[in-house]
């Protein structure tokens, strides 16, 4: 097993299995603390003064990124979590995590459709 993941590591085949955190971790370091540890909007870093974050919970999404007709598609919000809801006609608070590599922003998509109420 261990000469298995050692071919594995030295081919690249393990690299992506361990280079990016999973959706829950992204959410708490990047999102929880405006947007809730549940998506409720309700995130202790987000004073009483200020507009309150969209809560995921509700699956209330506000933006058509894409111009599809249709607001809150996957693609829509990866394009608000790599652009920042400015960018779109929303917020300044919402920043961009362009920093993000494309399958860290898929992780965080897949996290926060699991926080939808059904």
């Amino acid at each position: 097993m261990r000469k298995f993941l050692m071919i594995l590591s030295v081919t690249g085949l393990l690299t992506p299995l361990v280079a990016h955190p999973d959706g829950r971790t992204l959410y708490e370091n990047y999102c929880q603390i405006c947007h809730g540890s549940e998506g409720k909007g309700d995130g202790a870093g987000v004073p009483e003064t200020m507009i309150r974050p969209r809560p995921f919970s509700a699956a209330a999404f506000k933006f058509d990124t894409d111009a599809d007709w249709e607001k809150g598609s996957d693609t829509d919000l990866a394009n608000v979590i790599r652009n920042g809801t400015a960018a779109y006609g929303g917020s300044s608070l919402m920043p961009a995590w362009s920093n993000l590599q494309d399958e860290e922003v898929d992780e965080l998509v897949a996290y926060i459709r699991r926080l939808q109420v059904r």
